[in-house]
């Protein structure tokens, strides 16, 4: 198996007596977008700011491209940073900022002007050259930042919430334009977010970080889909929790007695025995209303909310409530309705504490 481009090994970042990155061993390949996601505190901006150079590990090493580079200042990294707040400077041109790390690394002249127009073109905005930060939008100081990341050519981009500040569809649109880059170029970018939508949209893989540790690494299909603890399947959308015994186990499926007279049938998702109690995990929208399904369930509605494109449902099922996002298309619900829901086996996941 070849060696990642970039490895953290056993990486740990202490301040004082809080330890914000545990133990971390993390492997990115080249030309691979790796986002790090999770909630404030959690280890993912220390993470990036060791491997841009600005912070050193406590113990540890980390490697791109079979060097180690922990120790080394920023500027022999070769790694564009794009931050949240763009950080350009104001008094000079688009162009200037663009080409201010080439000036700093006394790049020839007429070879300077050139990458810096191939790097404003890369982002649509070879036009804008000449204007200032402050007569631009948000969007557009946030693409200049993307082109002076881009401009001297790295190794790797690390973004840092940089659509932290933009409006919901401006930053959308740009989540669709980083990606484009991404696989136009085959860049290696690793992304830092809070924002489970943004990483599910453009990642080739999420790695979920709480308190300073990976809780699940995957592609974002399987992070949503198939989640490996409860913080995740938290974190990552919205989902239902069903609690039960296992009592019977065949291949990768598990027979679960939730009580009530009910038994359903799951994917395991991680080794059960005969007798566990095990929380499963369906999302709602995985939850049918009212056609065949393997699991079914009945329920009263306790609540209705009106969502445009769906009905959320609020359904007490026996001990169990579940939340169902159901086609509002022909189907009249009301609060105190019985509801048959159902959802299929591989719907359904045996997830971790």
């Amino acid at each position: 198996m070849s060696e990642a481009f970039i490895r953290f090994d056993k990486v740990s970042k202490a301040f004082g007596i809080l330890t914000v990155v545990d133990g971390l061993d993390l492997g990115i390949d080249k030309g691979e977008f790796v986002s790090m996601l999770g909630p404030s505190g959690s280890g993912k901006t220390t993470i990036l700011m060791m491997l841009a150079g600005f912070e050193n590990p406590t113990s540890g090493t980390i490697r791109v491209g079979g060097r180690q580079v922990d120790g080394l200042p920023p500027y022999k990294r070769n790694m564009g940073v794009v931050f949240q707040n763009y950080a350009l400077f104001p008094h000079m041109s688009v162009a200037d900022n663009v080409g201010f790390a080439l000036k700093m690394r006394r790049v020839p002249r007429a070879e300077a002007e050139a990458r810096v127009k191939r790097a404003l073109d890369m982002v649509q905005l070879g036009q804008l050259a000449d204007r200032k930060p402050t007569q631009l939008s948000g969007g557009q100081q946030q693409r200049v930042a993307l082109a002076r990341a881009l401009v001297f050519e790295p190794e790797v981009v690390l973004m840092d919430e940089p659509l932290g500040a933009l409006d919901k569809k401006l930053r959308e649109q740009m989540q669709l334009d980083i990606r484009e880059l991404h696989r136009r170029l085959g860049l290696t970018i690793v992304f830092v977010t809070h924002d489970q939508t943004e990483a599910l949209t453009m990642s080739d893989r999420i790695a979920v970080f709480n308190h300073g540790k990976i809780e699940q690494i995957g592609p974002p299909e399987q992070i949503y889909d198939q989640p490996a603890t409860r913080f995740v399947a938290e974190f990552i959308g919205e989902t239902n929790y069903l609690t039960g015994t296992v009592t019977a186990i065949d291949g990768d499926r598990a027979t679960i007695d939730i009580g009530d007279g009910r038994n359903l049938t799951v994917l395991a998702g991680r080794s059960v025995a005969k007798g566990d109690a095990v929380d499963l995990s369906v999302r709602p929208e995985r939850v049918r209303v009212g056609t065949a399904s393997a699991n079914t369930l009945s329920g009263i509605v306790e609540d209705v909310v009106y969502h445009g494109d769906h009905l959320q449902v609020v359904l007490t099922a026996g001990s169990h409530k579940l939340l169902v996002k159901a086609d509002r298309a022909g189907m009249p619900v009301a609060i105190g309705d019985r509801l048959d829901v159902g959802f299929a086996p591989d719907d359904c996941w045996v997830i971790g504490s």
